[in-house]
């Protein structure tokens, strides 16, 4: 009953104040993880590393997304389902389901890791690194994996603290690993010349510090309690989670697609262009980095909301529940233009921000292709916070197939067909670039005609268990 109590003011408490009190840190949280690999971008641009070094890193990005995928697909279910059993008062799946993701998430770490080892070199190449890159990208890599376990149960464990109601101490967390990461990035690359070493050991120390901090948490929870039978694997407790938190796992493995066509493309039509294989590779590298920015204040303004969407939608608020989707998309909308302006205005100074390039024959195709890519590929960023924050809405909310249609609506069905289509029919590396807006402005107009039938059946749903109440 008291962890019952420890929920109910998510019902009963208003609706803005709700939201800065879970959104803040989770924005905080989510924009520290993003900063651990556009950190290592920066101080890698800037030094005499320079341009090779970013497409080298820019080649491991989607490794690290692929283990984010099964982390986030583990620790989001978790989050949400534990919130649905707190609006339903049901105290007994939770921590089953919790104790059953943390063992799941370690078995995927050490699985991916006897994946990847032995075939690192062919992956990195698959996913772009050219000859003049893969040695930085190997050095780099060798030492991200060995830390996987460590990573991906961090961020796992990091979604059901925030869904426990303390989204500070996860906020916390996060940030004391990032800054460890800043702190150490410029000691280890410029005063050690470690190079690609150097970033990669600052970057897994500051995952272990936040690791650290997260797992003190689990101590003393506010609304669960771990038992050593909640580590035997539960299927039928985590089933319902793994839903959950498919829509999750779904979004992060469609940048992996995404980043693995781009780079193919990139590569095979950039070298028949002015710009070479490289500088398309280097600079999509860097439009990854900064749209992960912009759409991690969206999802961490939603993800933040997870545990107040999720316990309405159990205890059938509806009101609450359409009141804090449209301050989310209020939100999203702001993030949203604010970015659009920025790209299309100062894309120069967005790309600057991560070095000037010194080792590659043509540079100044690389502010070119630079400008180009900010201001075409990112110019509906607008509707893709969009997108992207109704399918993790529909997932808090439970509905799970919803949330992976709005996931896949934009990213598989429409973008990856285009980028194919566009270079051949239209011609040239920069036909591309055109893929990402014309996905966007599919996507939308689905996602919003799956909203509206969506919050038309929560109606409908709410009057007829009214109805059956009288009766």
């Amino acid at each position: 009953m008291e962890q019952n109590e420890n929920s109910k003011f998510l019902g009963t408490e208003k609706i803005t104040k709700l939201m800065i009190k879970f959104s803040v840190p989770c924005v905080l949280s989510l924009l520290v993880s993003a900063l651990y690999n556009i950190v290592d971008q920066i101080f890698i641009g800037n030094s005499e590393l320079s341009a090779l070094g970013n497409a080298a890193t820019g080649v491991v990005f989607p490794i690290f997304i692929i283990s984010q995928a099964f982390a986030w697909c583990f620790g989001d279910g978790c989050a949400a389902y534990l919130n649905i059993c707190q609006g339903k008062r049901d105290t007994e799946n939770a921590h089953k389901s919790i104790g059953t993701g943390i063992v799941f998430t370690l078995l995927c770490a050490f699985l991916l890791m006897a994946i990847f080892y032995p075939l690192k070199t062919p992956l990195l190449t698959l996913f772009g690194a050219s000859e003049n890159s893969i040695g930085y990208a190997i050095e780099y890599f060798n030492i991200i994996l060995a830390f996987f376990p460590v990573y991906m149960l961090s961020n796992m464990l990091n979604a059901v603290i925030r869904a426990d109601g303390s989204p500070s101490w996860s906020m916390i967390s996060m940030l004391a690993g990032a800054i460890t990461n800043i702190i150490l990035d410029p000691v280890f690359i410029f005063g050690s010349k470690w190079g690609m070493t150097g970033a990669a050991l600052a970057t897994v120390i500051g995952q272990s510090i936040s690791f650290i901090i997260s797992v003190v948490y689990f101590i003393k929870p506010k609304t669960f309690k771990l038992k050593l039978k909640s580590f035997l694997p539960s299927f039928k407790a985590v089933k319902s989670a793994l839903i959950l938190g498919m829509s999750s796992f779904i979004t992060q493995m469609t940048i992996v697609i995404i980043s693995l066509a781009c780079n193919i493309l990139l590569a095979k039509y950039g070298s028949m262009s002015v710009y070479g294989a490289d500088v398309p590779i280097a600079i999509i590298g860097i439009e990854s980095k900064v749209f992960t920015v912009v759409i991690n204040l969206v999802v961490g303004i939603v993800l933040g909301c997870q545990p107040i969407i999720s316990y309405n939608i159990g205890a059938k608020k509806i009101d609450r529940v359409k009141d804090l989707y449209r301050k989310i998309l209020i939100c999203t909308l702001i993030i949203g233009i604010g970015s659009t302006l920025l790209f299309e205005l100062c894309p120069r100074f967005v790309v600057g921000l991560f070095g000037v390039p010194t080792n590659i024959p043509n540079p100044n195709e690389y502010w070119i292709f630079g400008e180009k890519t900010f201001r075409i590929f990112l110019s509906l960023i607008t509707f893709t916070c969009i997108v992207k924050m109704t399918s993790i809405f529909f997932q808090s909310a439970g509905k799970p197939f919803k949330a992976v249609i709005a996931s896949m609506i934009r990213d598989i069905i429409c973008f990856i067909p285009f980028i194919i289509i566009f270079p051949f029919a239209f011609g040239g590396v920069e036909a591309i670039l055109f893929a990402s807006p014309a996905a966007d402005l599919v996507a939308i107009i689905i996602t919003v005609i799956m909203t509206i039938f969506f919050f038309r059946s929560l109606k409908k749903d709410t009057k007829e268990e009214k109805d059956n109440d009288e009766i």
